[in-house]
């Protein structure tokens, strides 16, 4: 049986453990990275959207996420919707958390 089977060996001596420091230290340090390359631009994003959200007025030409561009016609705060026109005579009404940017005055007119 020897020809097709390695004979098994022993090890020396049992491999020495590494201490609980080193472990807690790496646990920090892939916090860290999580925290500074994931959350905190993540949070950051969000900060900005709600502040556009809170400063979203009537007259303000907007570009929702689904590429839609319009000019804001009524905002309800209460119900977090407004209304937007997207030509003359046609209003579209979407939640204000749609809204991903304020176009600058004019935009739509040079469409």
């Amino acid at each position: 049986m020897s020809l097709f089977i390695n004979t098994a060996h022993a090890a020396a001596a049992p491999a020495q453990q590494g201490g609980g420091m080193e472990m807690i230290i790496m646990l920090a340090v892939f916090g860290l990275v999580f925290y500074f390359m994931i959350y905190r631009p993540q949070a950051k994003r969000m900060k900005e959207h709600k502040g556009l959200m809170a400063a979203l007025s009537k007259g303000d030409e907007v570009l929702t996420q689904g590429g839609i561009v319009g000019k804001i016609v009524k905002v309800s705060d209460e119900k977090d919707f407004i209304a937007i026109s997207v030509a003359e005579g046609t209003e579209v009404t979407i939640q204000k958390a749609a809204i991903s940017a304020v176009l600058p005055k004019g935009t739509m007119k040079n469409l």
